[in-house]
């Protein structure tokens, strides 16, 4: 969980120079550029992986700025390097075509959950919700409730290690203000995701400061998680 958020991070922050139009983006792989450095990946080369995922990211922008307006655009380019990360990690040259045409389709699919995800957000009930007490008076919500009795002991001991380090990189790098806006913009703590505009609102500043915030805020805890992977 930790590896690809950090990996997440890494890839925002590289785009974040493309969309606000201080670099350019690289010019996509050739048919032969693309089998030569899927080749080094499947061997283990994580430098090679970074090539696909930068040569990839405006297929990001692309696909992102198809389904936005004025207010969703950075959200969305947020999500589909997400799209863009799993299509990189799943692509399998045997089973399926093209890598950018297989990872379109990861990106787009992203963005189109998102999208109807944050349609029938109000109409939901979060799993974090409240839904009462157990016998020994603790808050009990429906995620407790849902769990599987059968879940993977060492996955949930994984998950809590890797949420221990995030959360120690957040306080020992952020400011309170930073901290509220990370978890606000990325739904930490249980909260549910909220949009630069709907940060922006909270705080009464501007969404181009809240987006300048946000990613400062990033290149710090890309810095300080880069250590402990």
């Amino acid at each position: 969980m930790l590896g690809i958020f950090f990996e997440w991070i890494q890839t925002v922050l590289i785009l974040a120079g493309y969309v606000s139009g201080s670099a350019a983006f690289p010019k996509p792989l050739t048919a032969e550029e693309e089998k030569k450095y899927l080749a080094e990946y499947a061997e283990g080369s994580e430098s090679a992986k970074n090539i696909l995922i930068e040569r990839n990211l405006r297929l990001v922008a692309h696909i992102a700025k198809k389904y936005a307006d004025d207010k969703n655009t950075e959200d969305l380019i947020s999500i589909g390097t997400i799209g863009l990360i799993k299509g990189i990690n799943t692509f399998n040259p045997r089973k399926n075509s093209r890598l950018s045409t297989y990872i379109s389709r990861c990106i787009e699919n992203e963005v189109l959950m998102y999208m109807r995800k944050a349609k029938k957000l109000q109409n939901e009930v979060s799993i974090e919700e409240s839904v009462g007490s157990d016998k020994e008076g603790n808050n009990m919500t429906l995620s407790d409730i849902l769990t599987a009795d059968d879940t993977d002991v060492s996955e949930i001991i994984s998950d809590k290690i890797e949420a221990q380090k995030l959360r120690a990189a957040i306080k020992k790098t952020l400011t309170v203000n930073e901290t509220n806006i990370i978890c606000w913009r990325y739904g930490l703590g249980g909260g549910k995701r909220k949009t630069q505009r709907e940060v922006a609102d909270i705080l009464g500043i501007s969404r181009s400061y809240v987006s300048r915030i946000e990613k400062r805020c990033l290149e710090k805890l890309a810095a300080e998680l880069k250590g402990t992977l």
